[in-house]
């Protein structure tokens, strides 16, 4: 009796590796259906919560060709992030760019995972930030881009710019092996998409009548009802961004809401003490502002720390906006650079610091566990911020001139006076 106990215990002792490794690769049914319910908040964002939010913001005679383009984005982005897309940014490839491997999601079966969730699942969790990274560029030059020409831009830009970068950061590139800290997207998601806005605006140049011509929301009410789905949408792009149901992704969310609610206070006392009274644009913008710049932060910091992030993106994503508009005159129609590029690299930048061990109360929390080296981070979060930013203006110039030669960017000064929910689709929002 006694031998077969020894035989026992050194059997198990010899297969415990193995079963801690078939442990390892099983299924988690808590985090895969986490992951599942991200998935559908993320598309949320997209569709209707962009979509909504840009769409008030126009004049009533381009309503339907921003509503038009954010759904052909989405269906678009979806097939080729199958595709190719997803292929580019997660395989191995090199530090640059992935490989061809997973190309129509060649190897990936209903067992298949990705970690402990199925790897489908997490090939379309990542296909919806596909989806709403070149859906927000549309803020850049909506009311007067063809929308041809838009459709070949934003497929050769996921290809040419999204996926690379995000292969970069978390697809096993260089900067992710240098240690960039991007939880949910600032670099990945946020300054791209700004940059490209900004790029487009120039390219393209201002609306006809810009900047002496007041060119008002003509539907707040519908860009408010836009901005409360981005809101809770954000719970699973940040939320999600965890991989995971446990503390990290918790702590995420809660980090996300309460930079949100700064961000929007911020920019509503801005505005209160500058014009004597605050706007509800205002302060829907400031969430936007808070949320963007939270979101390479949200698995790193804390909620102090999260406060204080929201406070500086509602300050500084304020006056970058006046700046963007009223000194430089350039013509990003809905404020994507301010917003989303300025905050993307606040936010990058204040990873450096919040993640920090050394801050107290204001310490750094979740996968970072803080970080000693606050100058050498910070260096790091600078490298990816401005390497990224620099990157995709690039390209971002060279694929709108393609565009250009090929099709024509911009529709003619009667077609834009027209409106382009007649000239491009023959349709009308109101019909009153």
């Amino acid at each position: 009796m006694t031998t077969f106990k020894y035989l026992l215990v050194a059997a198990s002792i010899i297969l415990l590796p193995e079963a801690a490794i078939a442990q390892g690769a099983q299924l988690n049914e808590a985090n895969t259906g986490w992951i599942l319910t991200a998935t559908a908040l993320v598309l949320l964002m997209t569709l209707p919560g962009l979509s909504m939010f840009y769409a008030g913001l126009v004049r009533s005679k381009n309503v339907l060709s921003v509503f038009m383009q954010c759904f052909a984005v989405a269906c678009l982005m979806s097939l080729l992030w199958f595709a190719v897309g997803y292929s580019l940014a997660f395989t191995e490839g090199n530090a640059v760019i992935g490989d061809f491997s997973k190309v129509f999601m060649a190897g990936v079966g209903r067992d298949t995972l990705s970690g402990d969730i199925p790897e489908s699942l997490f090939m379309a969790f990542q296909m919806t930030f596909a989806v709403i990274t070149p859906a927000l560029i549309v803020g850049g030059f909506a009311e007067r881009m063809r929308f041809s020409a838009m459709l070949l831009f934003s497929a050769a830009w996921l290809l040419l710019v999204y996926a690379p970068v995000t292969h970069w950061v978390w697809g096993g590139g260089w900067l992710g092996s240098m240690g960039l800290y991007d939880f949910a997207g600032g670099t990945v998601v946020h300054i791209t998409a700004g940059v490209a806005a900004l790029t487009a605006a120039v390219v393209m140049g201002s609306r006809k009548g810009f900047p002496d011509s007041a060119m008002m929301p003509h539907n707040l009410s519908m860009t408010i009802a836009g901005a409360g789905l981005l809101w809770v949408g954000w719970f699973g792009f940040n939320g999600g961004s965890a991989l995971a149901a446990n503390g990290d992704a918790a702590m995420a969310l809660l980090v996300t809401h309460i930079s949100a609610a700064c961000g929007s206070l911020m920019w509503m006392v801005m505005e209160w003490i500058k014009y004597g009274k605050p706007s509800v644009l205002g302060i829907v913008t400031g969430m936007v502002a808070g949320l963007g710049t939270i979101t390479p932060a949200s698995g790193f910091v804390g909620p102090a720390g999260a406060m204080v992030i929201g406070l500086l993106a509602g300050f500084i994503c304020y006056n970058a906006t006046v700046f963007i508009k009223r000194t430089l005159k350039i013509d990003d129609s809905l404020d994507v650079f301010p917003v989303h590029g300025v905050g993307g690299v606040l936010g990058t930048l204040l990873v450096g610091i919040f993640a920090s061990t050394e801050l107290g109360i204001f310490s750094g929390y979740g996968f970072a566990d803080g970080i000693t080296g606050m100058g050498s981070q910070l260096a790091v979060q600078a490298i990816g911020a401005i390497s990224v930013l620099v990157y995709t203006a690039i390209v971002t110039f060279v694929i709108l001139k393609i565009v250009d030669a090929i099709l024509g960017l911009r529709v003619t000064a009667d077609e834009e006076i027209e409106g382009l929910d007649l000239v491009l689709h023959d349709e009308r929002g109101y019909d009153l």
